[in-house]
C-alpha cells in the first residue's frame, strides 16, 4: 500500500442546520446520502453547465467537528469560498476555508478492501470514483507520515499517484480539462459517479440533463498509450494534420487528452499523433460511452 500527500488539495468546511440541503441543492452529485466514511464526487457548475470547480464532499462524524468537508483543488479554494457564499443567502450555515490547515493524503494499492480502512489521524473516505483510487485521508499535513505508517502504506511521492490516476485514464481538472470551459460529461464525472441524473434540481442541471439524454457529448477525455518521449502537455492531437483533440497529463508511457470522438472516428485509419509523437488511444474499463471502433480496451 501506497500514500502520498497531495499539495495541490486544499479544504473547505461547511457546516450549520442547513449544510446537508444547501450542498445538495447546488451541486451535481447526491449529498442527501453522504455519511461519515463515504463521499461523493461532484461538481459545482455556471448555469451554462460548464465546472466551475469539481470536488469530494464526505462527512465528519457528530461526535467529532460534524458538519460537511470538501476535498477541492487548492487553487480554485477561493473561488470555491466566493461562490457557495454567493448562493448561501438566508441558509444556516457556515462555510470556512481550511486549506492551511488540512491536507489531503491519497491511500492506494491496498491489499484489502479500502473501504474498510481507518486511521485515527484525520477524516477517512473511500475515493467515490473507482475502487481502484483507494481512498483519501483529510489531515494536517505534518501528521500525514504518521497516518502513513498506522495505515502500514510506504510513503510515496506525488508524481507516483499521478502515475497512477493516468494509469487509470481518470482526468484531473486543470490538467486533462479546463475549468470554466467543460462540461461534466467531458470531464468523464458522468462516468465516474460524479452526475446524479435523478436528483432534484441543481445549477447548470438543463443543460447537463440535455447533454445526456440526446447524447450530444462529441468531446471525451480518453486515456492513452505512448512509447519513447512523453507529449508535451496543450500538444495538439492530430490526424493526418487535422487536429482531433488537445493532450493533458501524461507519465510512464500512459496519458490522458481531451478529444473529439467523431473526428477520430472519421480518421479511424489514419495514425494519431501528439505534439508529434505517436499515441494510441485505448478504453478504460470503466468507460461506458461509445468509443470509434479502432480503440481498444486497456491492457
Amino acid at each position: 500500500m501506497k500514500a502520498a500527500l497531495l499539495p495541490d488539495r486544499g479544504v473547505i468546511k461547511v457546516i450549520g442546520d442547513d449544510a446537508r440541503k444547501f450542498l445538495h441543492g447546488l451541486v451535481t452529485a447526491d449529498v442527501l446520502g453522504v455519511a461519515p466514511g463515504t463521499a461523493r464526487f461532484c461538481a459545482l457548475l455556471t448555469p451554462q453547465g460548464k465546472i466551475i470547480a469539481d470536488f469530494f464532499v464526505t462527512q465528519a462524524p457528530q461526535a467529532e467537528v460534524g458538519g460537511f468537508f470538501l476535498d477541492i483543488p487548492r487553487a480554485l479554494a477561493a473561488t470555491l469560498l466566493g461562490r457557495l457564499n454567493l448562493y448561501k443567502l438566508r441558509a444556516k450555515v457556515l462555510i470556512e476555508d481550511l486549506t492551511e490547515i488540512l491536507g489531503v493524503l491519497a491511500v492506494w494499492d491496498a491489499q484489502e478492501a479500502t473501504k474498510d480502512s481507518t486511521t485515527k489521524q484525520g477524516l477517512t473516505y473511500a475515493d467515490p470514483r473507482l475502487p481502484t483510487l483507494g481512498f483519501r485521508v483529510l489531515i494536517a499535513s505534518h501528521r500525514a507520515a504518521a497516518a502513513a505508517s498506522e495505515l502500514g502504506a510506504a510513503l510515496a511521492s506525488v508524481e507516483d499517484y499521478e502515475a497512477h490516476r493516468i494509469a487509470l485514464g481518470v482526468p484531473a481538472g486543470g490538467l486533462d480539462f479546463a475549468y470554466g470551459d467543460a462540461f461534466p460529461h467531458e470531464a468523464d464525472m458522468d462516468q465516474l459517479g460524479g452526475v446524479d441524473f435523478a436528483k432534484g434540481c441543481y445549477v447548470g442541471q438543463e443543460v447537463v440533463s440535455r447533454i445526456e439524454h440526446r447524447g450530444i457529448a462529441r468531446t471525451r477525455a480518453v486515456a492513452l498509450r505512448y512509447e519513447g518521449a512523453t507529449p508535451p502537455s496543450g500538444a495538439p492531437i492530430t490526424a493526418d494534420e487535422r487536429q482531433v483533440g488537445t493532450m493533458g497529463s501524461a507519465a510512464r508511457g500512459r496519458g490522458i487528452a481531451l478529444i473529439r470522438l467523431d473526428r477520430v472516428a472519421e480518421a479511424e485509419q489514419v495514425a494519431l499523433a501528439a505534439g508529434g509523437i505517436p499515441i494510441r488511444l485505448i478504453k478504460p474499463d470503466w468507460a461506458r460511452f461509445a468509443f470509434p471502433g479502432g480503440i481498444k480496451a486497456a491492457e
